[in-house]
């Protein structure tokens, strides 16, 4: 029995990745779940798993060792709960764009919240830069600010025009995410100097982008590891209670703190500290009102 890193998922097979640099294809039982997690991928990339190959040439999965984070999103698969992006990470790089489509905050301050509550570090790649008009520019350096401000470091690119992307964002286990026409495959074949993930084209209908990437797959370079996932719509509260929500935004957790009821959802409550917060400016409108989104989704069981 051997042990090694889950660097592809089909859905029915897994590609295990050994120190030794070889890959086998494995698979598991079909009544093989994690402990505590409902999901659509029990075995998800980035995985410690251990493999046994029997008699027959089959390589199965027969344990997964504990990871020390992931990040999930709600499945669209109304049968189950959650599906796993990927594990044990050492950041999250999300890749955004301002236009050309449209990134909404809501989306980033959801995906945000979740690498908060599951413990993964997060940095914010703004693409396309070379599409925008200079008010937009202008735009985008506000809202840089704004994530700067609250600790999240921000990268604006152009992934077809720059030679060269900073090396801070590739160290160790790196999940790269996005809405599907961000240019994250586009980014990820410049990081790696050829072509690794096919690049799609924008709907000129909807300026929104088509999907690209089916599977989640990790990929090595240069002693790091970059995981590149599928283009996702949206992500809705998974595993979270209401009373915790406000804990996955920075500023609504630290102000919050001076609220008069410990308790404070802060929807309207007398004495509420992070209300004030929001009407004086200390606290972004857009910060808040993904905040409120979120916790409806513990509330009414929406997915967005």
């Amino acid at each position: 029995m051997e042990q090694g890193i889950v660097i592809k998922s089909t859905g029915s097979s897994y590609i295990v990745w050994f120190k030794d640099g070889q890959s086998l294809d494995c698979h598991i039982k079909g009544n093989f779940r994690i402990r505590g997690i409902r999901s659509t991928n029990p075995v998800a990339v980035g995985d410690r798993v251990a493999v046994e190959t029997l008699p027959d040439g089959t390589n199965w999965i027969t344990e997964i060792a504990d990871r020390k984070n992931y990040i999930i999103r709600r499945s669209t698969n109304l049968s189950k709960e959650s599906h796993i992006l990927a594990a044990n990470l050492d950041r999250v790089a999300l890749v955004v764009t301002l236009y050309h489509p449209t990134t909404s905050t809501t989306f980033i301050d959801r995906f945000l919240a979740t690498a908060e509550a599951y413990r993964v570090p997060a940095v914010l790649i703004f693409n396309k830069i070379d599409l925008l008009t200079p008010e937009q520019q202008q735009e985008l350096s506000e809202i840089r600010a704004l994530y700067e401000n609250l600790g999240y470091p921000t990268y604006a690119i152009s992934a077809l025009n720059d030679k060269i992307v900073n090396a801070q964002i590739v160290n160790g286990v790196t999940l790269f995410a996005g809405n599907s026409g961000v240019g994250k495959s586009t980014l990820l074949n410049a990081l790696f100097g050829k072509q690794m993930t096919r690049t799609g084209q924008i709907s000129d209908a909807h300026d929104k982008g088509m999907h690209t990437t089916t599977f989640s797959e990790m990929y090595p370079l240069d002693g790091n590891w970059i995981i590149d996932t599928p283009g996702i719509k949206g992500f809705g509260a998974v595993q979270m209670q209401k009373e915790e929500i406000s804990h996955y935004f920075r500023e609504i957790f630290s102000i919050g703190c001076n609220c008069r009821y410990s308790n404070c959802l802060h929807t309207g409550e007398p004495g509420c500290a992070v209300y004030d917060a929001v009407v004086d400016g200390r606290i972004a409108v857009s910060r808040y009102e993904s905040y409120v989104s979120l916790l409806g989704d513990c509330t009414e069981s929406k997915y967005r």
